[in-house]
């Protein structure tokens, strides 16, 4: 047996055991291996075994390096094993919620059995409803062939996940199917909307009925799945118990009586002439009527539910973990807005997913809820079903293909005649593909709490994505619908014109942002709800449509699209696209192209290029004016630019001071005539990392406002004149080489820094001709319009200023403010800027989040407790460790994600860890964890660690104060995001 235990840069110790006899305790150790059969019973005892130093701290094998490492990641993965068992059991309902559940189940199911017949009457005659209940139902056109009657359901059944056991809280949602009886519907019925109709009739009979009952809460209609065409009845029980759950009523008709093939996708179920009206030449003709396969499979839907659930009770049987699984995924769509809304992936697709991978043995029934997980999230990583379809059915290569042509996201059911993805669009299955990649990105990474970004961290699209705009008076699509031509389309979307135009207008603006976009997302409207006494809602009464942008960063804010060469077939294409904007321009290769150009002059106007490009697209092809986007993104540079004279957000300017500081670094390296040479030049100002909220801006002097003085040459103002603005110095810290030739005395090294100084400012005089100004502190030199204060650093200083003799002269070192102070100034600050300068170069946006950032502390009055450099190392944080999300690559997306970092991180039980340059590995992590927990008292409130200090958090030691810190998080913080979170900012 080997006992491995290492530490932290110590070589592996081994202890070696061996098992001796208890009756032979007191003879010299033997091999563990028994030779005598007489003690097979006797107890064994472990003695070590003396080892020379040779074989005590051999370096390990590899097999042994593996096994460490395999324990490493075991380690991790049960502790996520565990989070998600502890989560699974607050997801799941109580013994006494189901005992709720099932006695209002039994309630409803008997006042449903005694709903009274009706007479038989035209499907438009409503006369029999009393004048309360309305239908809930959008009667357009007006009428339609067919008999309805009212009478008692042939059968009750629950389906959907309750009876599945994948139901979870908080969101307890009970269906129950009441089977509409034969007599009521007839075959045809699947034609021009008469089964959705006497569905939705069938439902506001039974609300009329119970509305009088006492033992019904409240009740309303609503839509499954945002499908007009298949309403439903929600009802609560009555009292306290009203908010804990909700029964939804499905009408559905008898299985199997109509025929699956009346459903196929390429079959029409939606007269031209009965929709429209009018009569045309081809009426008459099934052949030339267009294929209705949304329709075809919102009837067909309403036909298998029972079926499903029998599936999918007997793929649970034999996997034990599969409800759990289910649950887990459904916690995981519901985190990224998934789960709910038109054409969302619901809990029955995560049922059926799972049900899938376990059918064609891509995961095992032995598998636990964790793996499931993880196999379904790695399924959805790797499998587009926009392009190569799955299928339950018995032969799923033939089954799905057919359903391509009709269909954007293909997932058939077992039945082989029903698509369950009918109402995805590509871009939302794009964005599900998409956020199961990034979970699986750092799902075994150590540094990252995967559980806390799997299934507990909220990602709305305002935090999601990097620019979202919306469209709202979503009546304009109408004339949309018109101008594209999507009369076929609207008729088999029963005149839903917002999700008839959608998929045009998403394929319209993925053309046109083309490389400028990671990901194209849009929001899934909420599922309707109204009272049963009012009529069902318009369409245009939802809320406005948002769209969300995933940028690329080195492409997004290109002010020239280039297209194919004049004489290339493209062409055409290309300025049928654009329209009047596509140009023809010669470049400097000599080629002759077509082209787009964008306005854009400034780094504000060019990340602007998006809206410019969806605003003319939706204009020229969608007939959407522009009063009808809403787009977030200039919101922001509003922002920046307010208080500023210029127009700009301060990017040009800190590119002027950084190009300028580059300069005056390249000749400081070049001075020859020095004693000590430089060893390095480094700036320790904000401005210097594209983060000063107002970065000093060039200063052309008008010399006739001043007279030198005669001494020392300085500029005087004259009387009369103005007085000269302040010039903010930039910092500029200029290390010397050690040398036996520096004194250790504190008094001497200052009179040598001040003897630099002055050195440094003849030579820069000479050799440059700057002005300089040399001081025993700095110096400061006058360069294009600006003032770079150049301070000499030696860098034993902060030693000497801790060291001290005592009366009885012995050398004491004892840390005080002052060396502190220097040690920040010269060497922290310094490494900080630079740093952050480069994570400028990586993520373009940073600096300008910085400044927004520090416009809203300062709007706040908490620029004086979060220094500068506190927020640029929170902000940092955003772009060094985004997950669950992807890095900021716009200014207002981290914002908004520092707004919720400011307000939900548990600052008192954990420590904020900045990788800067990625540097910190999983074993600092643990070591940086292990130490604030060990001495939490002693720090401070808001706890950041660096590479460059993992236990002290310099950066906050002093501020904020826990009575800042708590105001900042609890209350203006999250009053702010809640504005966001309800569109109040986007106006």
């Amino acid at each position: 047996m080997c006992l491995r235990m290492s530490g932290s840069g110590a070589p592996i110790r081994r202890l070696f055991v061996q098992p001796i006899l208890e009756d032979e305790e007191n003879e010299a150790p033997v091999k563990a291996k028994r030779s005598k059969a007489d003690h097979a019973g006797e107890e064994v005892v472990y003695h070590p075994v003396k080892l020379s130093r040779n074989d005590l701290y051999r370096p390990p094998t590899a097999e042994e390096l593996n096994q460490l490492k395999e324990a490493e990641s075991l380690f991790h993965c049960s502790l996520l094993k565990m989070q998600m068992e502890e989560l699974l059991k607050e997801v799941a309902l109580s013994e006494r919620r189901k005992r709720q559940i099932d006695s209002f189940i039994q309630t409803v199911t008997k006042l449903i059995q005694t709903v009274p017949d009706s007479p038989e009457v035209e499907v438009s005659d409503l006369s029999w409803l009393s004048g309360a209940v309305k239908v809930p139902f959008l009667l357009v056109p007006k009428t339609t062939k067919g008999k309805f009657h009212m009478a008692p359901p042939s059968s009750i059944d629950l389906i959907g996940s309750y009876p599945l056991g994948t139901c979870t809280k908080p969101n307890v949602m009970v269906d129950l199917a009441v089977t509409i009886p034969n007599d009521v519907l007839h075959p045809k019925d699947v034609l021009n909307q008469r089964y959705p109709r006497k569905r939705a009739l069938y439902l506001a009979g039974l609300a009329q009925h119970l509305a009088s009952s006492s033992d019904i809460g409240t009740m309303q209609y609503s839509c499954l799945h945002g499908n007009r065409l298949r309403p439903v009845l929600l009802l609560t029980p009555p009292g306290k118990d009203s908010s804990s759950f909700t029964l939804r009523v499905h009408a559905c008709p008898a299985p199997g009586f109509f025929k699956p093939s009346r459903f196929h996708p390429q079959r029409n179920n939606i007269r031209t002439e009965w929709y429209t009206g009018l009569q045309t030449s081809q009426s008459g003709k099934i052949s030339s009527e267009p294929p209705t396969p949304h329709y075809n499979s919102s009837v067909l839907g309403d036909l298998l539910p029972r079926a499903h659930l029998q599936f999918l009770s007997a793929v649970s049987s034999q996997c034990s973990a599969f409800t759990d699984g289910v649950a887990l995924l459904k916690v995981w769509l519901r985190q990224r807005e998934l789960d709910q809304g038109t054409g969302c992936f619901n809990g029955f697709l995560a049922s059926m997913l799972l049900a899938y991978l376990l059918i064609t043995h891509r995961i095992s029934n032995s598998m636990t809820a964790y793996q499931l997980l993880r196999n379904a999230l790695n399924f959805l990583a790797s499998t587009d079903l926009t392009v190569n379809g799955i299928s339950l059915a018995k032969d799923p290569d033939s089954t799905a293909v057919k359903f391509h042509d009709a269909f954007q996201v293909v997932f058939v059911d077992p039945s082989g005649h029903l698509n369950m993805c009918a109402d995805i669009t590509a871009c939302t299955y794009k964005q599900l593909q998409h956020e199961a990649s990034l979970s699986m990105q750092f799902w075994d990474n150590p540094t990252v709490d995967g559980f806390q970004c799997l299934l507990m961290t909220p990602k709305p699209m305002i935090r999601t994505s990097d620019h979202v705009f919306q469209l709202c008076e979503l009546v304009k699509l109408q004339s949309s619908c018109k101008k594209l031509n999507l009369l076929s389309e609207l008729m088999d979307h029963s005149g839903d014109y917002i999700h008839t135009a959608l998929p045009f207008i998403l394929s319209l603006l993925q053309q046109g942002l083309s490389q400028r976009i990671h990901l194209l997302t849009h929001s899934l409207s909420p599922d309707p709800k109204w009272s049963v006494e009012s009529e069902a809602p318009k369409h245009k009464a939802q809320p406005p449509l948002s769209f969300g942008l995933l940028l690329r960063a080195e492409l997004s804010s290109t002010v020239l699209d280039r297209g194919p060469p004049a004489d290339s077939p493209k062409a055409a294409e290309f300025r049928q696209l654009w329209g009047p904007r596509s140009e023809l321009r010669r470049f400097q290769d000599g080629d002759i192209t077509e082209a787009v150009l964008w306005h854009g002059e400034s780094i504000c106007q060019k990340r602007l290029v998006p809206k410019q490009i969806i605003t003319h697209l939706l204009q020229l092809h969608a007939d959407i004016p522009e009063s009808c986007v809403r787009y977030v993104g200039a919101m922001v540079d509003d922002v920046i630019k307010t208080g500023s004279e210029v127009s700009g957000t301060g990017e040009e300017e800190s590119l002027v001071v950084v190009q300028s500081y580059d300069d005056l670094s390249r000749k400081l390296w070049r001075l020859e005539g020095l004693p000590l040479t430089i060893t390095a030049v480094q700036g320790a100002h904000p401005a210097l990392r594209y983060t000063q909220v107002f970065p000093p801006r060039p200063l052309k002097l008008e010399y006739s406002f001043f007279d030198r003085e005669k001494t020392s040459r300085s500029l005087v103002p004259k009387e009369g004149k103005p007085c000269p603005v302040y010039i903010t110095p930039i910092t500029v810290i200029c290390h010397m080489e050690g040398s036996g030739k520096w004194p250790h005395d504190r008094l001497a090294i200052q009179h040598i820094r001040a003897a630099f100084h002055i050195q440094l400012g003849e030579l820069l005089r000479k050799h440059h001709n700057y002005t300089c100004r040399p001081c025993p502190t700095h110096l400061d030199v006058w360069k294009d319009g600006l003032v770079f204060r150049i301070q000499v650093a030696y860098h034993r200083e902060p030693q000497v200023l801790r060291e001290s003799l005592t009366a009885e002269g012995l050398l004491v070192v004892r840390d005080n403010d002052e060396a502190q102070a220097l040690e920040m100034a010269t060497i922290h600050k310094p490494l900080l800027t630079s740093t952050l300068h480069g994570l400028q170069q990586q993520h373009p946006c940073f600096g300008a989040a910085c400044r927004l950032v520090k416009r809203w502390l300062s709007a706040q009055l908490f620029s004086d407790d979060i220094t500068e450099d506190t927020a640029d190392l929170l902000v940092a944080s955003l772009f060094l460790q985004p997950a669950p999300f992807t890095a900021p690559s716009s200014p207002q997306v981290a914002f908004l994600r520092f707004l919720h970092l400011l307000s939900s991180f548990d600052w008192r039980n954990n420590p904020l860890i900045v990788n800067l340059n990625n540097q910190l590995t999983a074993v600092d992590y643990t070591e940086i964890k292990n130490g604030f927990m060990a001495t939490r008292e002693s720090l401070p409130v808001m706890f950041i660690a660096t590479p460059k200090d993992k236990k002290l958090s310099m950066w906050t030691k002093r501020s904020p104060s826990i009575q800042v810190s708590g105001h900042t998080s609890t209350q203006i913080t999250k009053h702010l995001i809640d504005q966001v979170s309800t569109g109040i900012i986007l106006n």
